[in-house]
């Protein structure tokens, strides 16, 4: 075998391995369980308790809730494949990344299941106060700007940053309605986070939100 070939060989083997080994630290899927749709709390009592929280419990989220959470900040609703917080042109540009003490997953919402994306505990990297590192969850709601067709660079940062935006406030009104404790985050060191996600250039960190239970 030529030099050349065994080169061509041995790179092959180690981008298998590396490809083997970055698979094997992914997290598993979680299928979340179904949405529960009906709590009770009325609209009006869930704004009227609407509110930024600063401290929080570390007890971990319930599955459940982790699950009634994510379909409401921007489940499915409808047949079509629409969802519960609008987008500019039915774009869907809006991923949520989901920081957990066992690693980062991103939202599947059609699936409805947590896709795995890094393995560990990546909290510490979605802010840059110390109380990060504790949270039970951090939403981290990422722009892929590739989905936005035709859009110009003042349209993408405009609709980008307004359909996180009403997300966010899915998550404010569900935290409210169920006892939950939430803050948006803009103090995010968003290039080093985008280099921990793995985020292509065309991926944009929009926001983050804190959720948890209300430290007593």
């Amino acid at each position: 075998m030529s030099p050349l070939k065994t080169l061509r060989t041995c790179l092959t083997i180690m981008v298998t391995i590396a490809a083997a080994v970055s698979a094997a630290q992914l997290p598993p899927p979680v299928e979340l369980p179904k949405p529960k749709l009906d709590n009770g709390t009325t609209l009006i009592q869930a704004l009227k308790a609407r509110r930024t929280g600063r401290d929080f419990s570390s007890a971990p989220l319930p599955l459940q809730t982790l699950s009634d959470l994510l379909w409401a900040a921007f489940g499915v609703n409808r047949a079509d494949g629409r969802r519960t917080a609008p987008s500019a042109k039915n774009w869907q540009e809006i991923d949520i990344y989901v920081a957990l003490p066992q690693g980062v997953y991103v939202f599947d919402g059609k699936a409805h299941a947590l896709v795995g994306l890094i393995a560990g505990d990546l909290r510490a990297a979605t802010g840059m106060q110390a109380f990060v590192k504790d949270l039970p969850a951090t939403l981290v709601f990422v722009a892929d700007l590739a989905r936005m067709k035709n859009a110009s660079p003042e349209e993408r940062d405009l609709y980008s940053a307004t359909d996180a935006a009403f997300i966010s406030q899915n998550v404010y009104l569900y935290c409210a309605a169920t006892g939950l404790a939430t803050g948006v985050r803009g103090y995010v060191d968003r290039p080093a986070l985008a280099k921990t996600f793995g985020l292509r250039a065309d991926q944009r960190i929009i926001l983050a939100q804190s959720v948890g239970y209300p430290k007593k």
